[in-house]
């Protein structure tokens, strides 16, 4: 059932087995597994069914770290979120990614990756992705016809969701007309009311900007709004626990974490058609299309001390010449037009023509002018970030229109992070020159005494990084380490859940939506079994 709560004839008060804060993926997947068992969801989502420029805003907050993406901008708030403009593209955590690495501060999840395979393999068929095993057998001219070293890089892959705007109001008719899940819109969660000894939630306040307030109370609740809002309503549900909700040890908040991109150096080879189509988008008969990653092997990133960290290749021009249009147009679309549906359809449009010369003509076209001399080789860089503590979303003095304290992100990197980016330059270097595939140029930025990277707008379309907030509410064995413990509950709290990329204690290489689409079903079992 859909409830608009702008409409003044709609409820003030509600009543729920399981209330959800957040319509994105997490949400929606949870509430679509819990409702086949039969609890009563109740889905709150910040925004309607479409874009909208006021609710938008309460996304506002100031950077006050390293330069980022406006925050605002940085994610979309309405039903379906970011995964309106998704990309698509999805792998896999590896298993060294929940391992406690000892060269890696913070790392270690409290969960074994065997643990998430059957909630990844229910993701990947709700993306229609098909299973690991019925991936097509790689190209004869792949990355494995170059003959890497297996002990210095190994493969990864991505396989993309091609469906447009999969968890949009459009094509989750069973969501919000379903008879189990009641989808509240125009529904902002201000605060989490705590009881008195702060071991539960009694109730969470909503509020519009109609001026409307209404209040929730369920058996267990879900945090699912994303990695900079789920931390900034915990921070800010303080009138019980003055530090904010599940904030005794001050970790909610920290360890805000990013993909941050770049450019690691150039090749200089005889073959630059050869190596770039190794590593180029595959669109196989059957099956998702797919698109390869250089990683550092576990060994590898063992013995150098590295995180893991993704490489891909790019044939362009040289970065001199700037901004390619084609580039400049995209860039346009995507953040210069808000985000309602007419404008979507435009960038679905441009994606859809790019994807079309992806399959049949950029092979062809990209063998020809592979050798011009303005053409380089480009090594591009999608780069685990190390867990940082000092790396947070902080509440600003300024609140919202709704008088909830804006979030601030203090976002920073540090040394471990340019010392992979230079080891990695180090073994590619070696790589090629033993295959004699040519030569590794690195960019001088990797060996400047800061910790911060170049924002560098001829990287790609997202040139400081992915658009993925992860880490704000990590999970851990102790509750002095993180925020949720391995079944995702709130340390200390009985009924209140965190699903999203904010648990993560560490990135990894991967996009994170497939781990956190694992994670909402395997949330769903748990909460399926605990509640009855």
């Amino acid at each position: 059932m859909l409830i608009d709560f702008a409409d003044p004839t709609a409820p003030e008060r509600f009543e729920a087995d399981i209330c959800i804060i957040g319509g994105g993926p997490a949400g929606i997947t949870l509430a679509r597994q819990l409702a086949k068992r039969r609890r009563r969801i109740l889905l709150l989502e910040s925004g309607g069914l479409d874009h909208d420029p006021a609710t938008s805003a309460l996304g506002v907050g100031d950077n006050i770290g390293m330069t980022y993406y406006d925050l605002e901008d940085s994610r979309l708030r309405f039903f379906g979120g970011t995964t309106n403009i998704w990309g698509g593209r999805c792998a896999r955590l590896d298993a060294i990614d929940f391992e406690s690495r000892d060269w890696v501060s913070h790392s270690g999840w409290p969960i074994r990756p065997e643990e998430l395979k059957d909630g990844y393999e229910r993701a990947e068929r709700d993306l229609q992705l098909g299973p690991d095993a019925e991936d097509p057998a790689p190209p004869p001219d792949g990355p494995q016809s170059l003959r890497l070293d297996p002990n210095r890089f190994a493969i990864g892959q991505w396989r993309f969701d091609t469906l447009k705007e999969r968890f949009s109001g459009r094509r989750a008719g069973d969501v919000l007309h379903g008879q189990d899940v009641s989808v509240v819109i125009h529904a902002t969660a201000t605060l989490l009311q705590a009881n008195a000894d702060r071991q539960r939630l009694d109730q969470v306040e909503i509020r519009n900007s109609n001026g409307r307030q209404g209040k929730v109370a369920a058996k267990a609740y879900v945090l699912a709004c994303g990695g900079i809002e789920n931390a900034r309503l915990l921070l800010a549900s303080r009138n019980v626990a003055p530090q904010g909700v599940g904030n005794r040890h001050e970790q909610v908040g920290r360890f805000f974490m990013e993909h941050p991109h770049g450019r690691l150096g150039r090749i200089d080879t005889t073959q630059p058609y050869r190596l770039w189509n190794a590593f180029r988008m595959r669109f196989p008969r059957r099956g998702p299309p797919t698109a390869p990653v250089l990683l550092a092997a576990p060994t590898q990133q063992r013995e150098r001390r590295m995180l893991n960290t993704a490489l891909t290749l790019a044939l362009r021009r040289n970065p001199a010449a700037g901004v390619p249009a084609g580039r400049r147009a995209y860039n346009a679309l995507k953040t210069q037009l808000a985000p309602a549906r007419r404008n979507r359809l435009l960038w679905h449009a441009y994606r859809g023509l790019r994807q079309m010369h992806n399959r049949h003509t950029r092979p062809f076209t990209t063998k020809l002018w592979a050798h011009l001399p303005s053409v380089q080789l480009n090594v591009m860089i999608r780069a685990e970030q190390a867990p940082n503590p000092q790396s947070r979303i902080l509440l600003s003095d300024q609140c919202d229109r709704l008088g909830c304290p804006k979030a601030n992100l203090d976002w920073r990197l540090g040394e471990q992070d340019k010392h992979t980016l230079r080891e990695l330059a180090e073994a590619l270097h070696d790589e090629l020159s033993r295959l004699n595939l040519g030569i590794f140029k690195p960019e001088p930025w990797l060996y400047d005494s800061t910790p911060n990277w170049p924002i560098d707008p001829t990287v790609g379309n997202h040139p400081i990084g992915g658009y993925h907030h992860m880490g704000t509410t990590r999970m851990s064995q102790r509750p002095q380490d993180g925020v949720v413990d391995r079944n995702l509950a709130v340390h200390g709290y009985r009924n209140l859940y965190v699903l999203g990329s904010s648990v993560f204690p560490t990135s990894g290489w991967a996009n994170p939506t497939l781990t956190i689409l694992a994670l909402a079903h395997r949330l769903a079992d748990h909460l399926a079994r605990i509640l009855h």
